[in-house]
């Protein structure tokens, strides 16, 4: 795919702007409470990028990117799962003017104002705990709007996703179109958006309904005083009665500041409601959550970084603690962890590889 992409811009431009990086990661994981405590896995993420001016005013952008993973899964001299996989991983064309942008195939999606728990985690499944930031794209057409006053508007088009996505509770429907946008607005210290999004969703818990319409409802409000703070909400309703699963609303109040201890403390604090429920903003059936990020840099190439969630339902914590170095070329990471057993209701991220109870982690990263 890289060298085809590579002919296909030299032909078509006359001139040789194209620059391959990669990523190459490999970590081994020991978890003892899980059966097969032992985990191996590597993954490269090859990336071709193709950049052209093409006015003063004007670029064009490519960029194509696969996601080449193999994982082993053991208890030493007793059993082994082995898995391998080649994806897509983002696979773009962007063309840019002065205030407006249109992007094209399988890409990032982002906005909120939220840092570890998103209500907005619409089309990513970035998590917290997960150094390299890594999610799966969406295949779609983003359009982007800037006015002077640093408004801008987003409109999006999106088909042939299936995947779930942040706090979803359904797939979308594969072969219907999404669709939605987002305005997003200063104000005072700040800023304020509002989102919304349309989808088809299967109903995949043994429902007598196969599918139904969804539409999503997002606000977020971000202010920068001396203290950074945030709230962000979203309410997704299905079209069709399902009983309890018929809404779900999401609200997370946030704050961020660094202390003045050593180098800076940088610290974020979060708390979320998650509610589902037959009937709109009843909230009777609710789930608290509580989350902190703590980061300290210990100079230039060290830092230690903590994220953790509590849940108030069932009391049940979530635990890493990361410490971080880099090399001349490589980064190395040593985690520890703690996930419940029970689970917490947070994200679904394939990336992370979450096992149960405590662990240790050791991560080296390599990019050219």
């Amino acid at each position: 795919m890289c060298g085809i992409l590579i002919v296909f811009c030299n032909n078509l431009y006359g001139q040789k702007k194209v620059e391959f990086s990669g990523q190459l990661s490999g970590l081994v994981n020991y978890s003892p409470n899980n059966d097969m405590n032992m985990f191996l896995g590597t993954r490269y993420i090859p990336e071709l990028q193709f950049n052209k001016k093409l006015d003063a005013i004007s670029d064009l952008n490519i960029e194509a990117s696969l996601n080449v993973s193999s994982n082993l899964l053991f208890k030493p001299f007793y059993k082994s799962v082995t898995t391998y996989e080649i994806n897509p991983y983002m696979l773009w064309i962007r063309y840019s003017r002065k205030k407006i942008e249109a992007r094209f195939g399988l890409q990032k999606i982002d906005f909120g104002s939220a840092s570890i728990m998103r209500p907005l985690q619409w089309f990513n499944q970035i998590d917290a705990r997960d150094p390299l930031q890594l999610t799966n794209g969406v295949y779609g057409a983003l359009f982007k709007y800037y006015f002077k006053n640093n408004t801008n508007i987003w409109a999006w088009v999106l088909y042939g996703n299936d995947k779930r996505r942040g706090f979803d509770l359904f797939i979308s429907e594969k072969y219907q179109p999404e669709y939605g946008f987002r305005a997003q607005l200063p104000i005072t210290k700040g800023e304020i958006a509002l989102s919304y999004h349309s989808r088809g969703v299967s109903l995949n818990y043994n429902l007598p309904i196969d599918n139904s319409q969804e539409y999503r409802f997002g606000v977020d409000v971000k202010w920068d005083f001396i203290v950074g703070v945030w709230i962000e909400a979203s309410h997704v309703k299905l079209q069709k009665n399902i009983g309890i699963l018929t809404n779900q609303s999401l609200i997370n109040v946030g704050a961020s500041y660094t202390f003045g201890l050593g180098n800076g403390l940088n610290t974020n604090v979060e708390h979320m409601i998650n509610t589902i429920e037959e009937e709109s903003f009843t909230f009777q059936n609710n789930n608290h959550f509580t989350a902190i990020t703590l980061q300290y840099p210990f100079g230039f190439f060290d830092s230690l970084n903590l994220v953790s969630y509590f849940t108030w339902k069932d009391n049940s914590t979530v635990v890493m603690l990361n410490y971080q170095h880099q090399f001349e070329a490589v980064t190395g990471y040593l985690m520890g962890y703690y996930n419940p057993t029970n689970a917490i209701n947070l994200p679904d991220n394939q990336f992370i590889n979450a096992f149960s109870g405590f662990g240790i982690r050791l991560m080296a990263v390599f990019n050219h």
